[in-house]
This record gives structure tokens, C-alpha cells and sequence, in this order.
């Protein structure tokens, strides 16, 4: 894995499947795929779901590997009719859509083992655009593939979080965000206008207000604050507690 701490890497997710905006289907991946590249500095930027519609699939990939560093997509690249996903990323890149053909020794070797038919259906499996690198799946065979910063996976879960793994050491990544958390007994409508402040003075940090229900009854707000440098994060986190120290001082003084 290729590190370049001076450079922000960013990242954007397309979950394809008509299973998942209907509700039939719970997405697990989306969590995941953010910590995993959370964890090695690589910045989630967007997330988008779209059905199982090649113009929607080629409108998402088309505007989001121009705009980050990687595109990852989960979903449509199975042995049925509507798993279109890659015939749409062929076209999204103007390539034409093939049989690979290491996809499909990988594949009969794989259901001669098991004694199943090698079907046509089976090898719709082994499909994708001319001239990509395979993503290793170690739990059913059939690859994903990678075709320029666009990296198309599963969306098995399980089989998902297989081919994360063997992307990641492929990819270049950042520096690491590092963060601390304040909490504060005190709501976001009270503490909006002076941490807005705070971000403002050190826009090198990111500053998240996370309101909650204390067991008094009462709103409180746990203050978030990330950044790439210990110097800016100590620098903005005292700024937040200093903050806090004053509300609850004007509170006890009755200011």
C-alpha cells in the first residue's frame, strides 16, 4: 500500500440494486467500506444507491471517477438477466463488454470441481470490459474487476468484504484523520454559533456536533473534532473545551 501523507485520497461508493431501494434487502457494505478506508486515509466522500438502470449505473460512474481519487460499486454482477452492472461500466468507459478469459477458466475449473454444469448463465459471471484486471474472490471464484480508478465488487457481503480486502493494498492512501471527542452538556442550539467560530478560526480541522439524550432528560452534544496534524488537533480541541468551560462558568454565575 502506497503512502503519500501530504495527499488527500478520496473515495466515492455506488450500491447498485433495485433489492436495496426497495427495502428487501438491508445494505451492510456502506458501513463497512467507511471504516475500512477511514482506517487507512482514504476519504469516503459520497455514497449513492441506484437501481438496476444501465443509464443510472453509467450517469453515477461516469460523474464520480471524475470527481475522486476512487470509485468502488457493490451489487449487479452476478449470473442473472438484471445484473447489468458490468455491461454499464463497459459503456460508461466506451469498451466493449467480454468474456474474460481467465474469468472463465477460473470459473469452469471452479464448477467442474463441484461437478456443476458451466452454464451460459454461469458464465455471465466471467463478463466484463475489455482490458480489465481481475479482483480476487476467494470465497465463490468469480472475480470482480478494476477498470481504470473504478473497482466493481460484489454485493454479497461476505464476498464484498473478501474483495475490499484484496483491493486495499493496491491503493494509494493519505494521511490518517485523527480525532478526539468533547463532551458538552449543553445542546447545539447553544453552542452552534460559537463552535461555528471555532471552525472558521481552523478550517484545517473538521469540527461534528453529535446532540444526544443525557439521562436527565436534557439535550448534551458530544463535539467532534478531526484533523490530519496533532498540532491542529490539540490547537482545536482546546479551543472546543475552553468553550465548554466558559458555558458551564456563565451557567454557575448565572450569565
Amino acid at each position: 500500500m502506497e503512502q503519500h501523507m501530504s495527499e488527500i485520497v478520496t473515495a466515492a461508493f455506488i450500491v447498485i440494486g433495485d433489492e436495496i431501494l426497495s427495502g428487501r434487502t438491508k445494505d451492510k457494505n456502506i458501513g463497512h467500506i467507511a471504516d475500512i478506508l477511514t482506517s487507512v486515509g482514504v476519504d469516503l466522500k459520497e455514497v449513492r444507491i441506484v437501481s438496476d438502470d444501465e443509464d443510472a449505473i453509467i450517469d453515477a460512474v461516469n460523474a464520480l471517477r471524475a470527481r475522486y481519487t476512487y470509485v468502488f460499486t457493490s451489487g449487479g454482477i452476478g449470473p442473472t438477466h438484471d445484473d447489468i452492472t458490468a455491461d454499464s461500466i463497459s459503456k460508461a468507459f466506451d469498451l466493449p463488454c467480454e468474456h474474460d478469459v481467465a474469468a472463465i477458466e477460473l470459473l469452469r475449473d471452479y464448477y467442474k470441481g463441484r461437478d456443476i454444469e458451466f452454464n451460459e448463465a454461469r458464465q455471465r459471471m466471467a463478463r466484463m470490459p475489455k482490458g480489465a484486471t481481475h479482483i480476487a474472490n476467494p470465497i465463490s471464484i468469480a472475480p470482480g474487476f478494476r477498470i481504470g480508478n473504478v473497482h466493481v465488487m460484489a454485493g454479497v457481503p461476505s464476498i464484498f468484504r473478501a474483495m475490499l480486502d484484496n483491493v486495499l493494498p493496491t491503493l494509494e492512501t493519505g494521511a490518517k484523520l485523527i480525532s478526539t471527542t468533547t463532551p458538552c452538556p449543553f445542546g447545539e442550539g447553544i453552542i452552534s454559533t460559537p463552535l461555528g467560530q471555532i471552525q472558521k478560526d481552523n478550517p484545517e480541522a473538521i469540527i461534528g456536533s453529535y446532540p444526544k439524550l443525557a439521562e436527565s432528560g436534557n439535550f448534551m452534544t458530544d463535539i467532534v473534532v478531526r484533523a490530519r496534524s496533532e498540532e491542529v488537533l490539540e490547537r482545536t480541541t482546546g479551543a472546543v473545551r475552553a468553550l465548554v468551560a466558559r458555558l458551564l462558568t456563565e451557567q454557575d454565575t448565572g450569565q
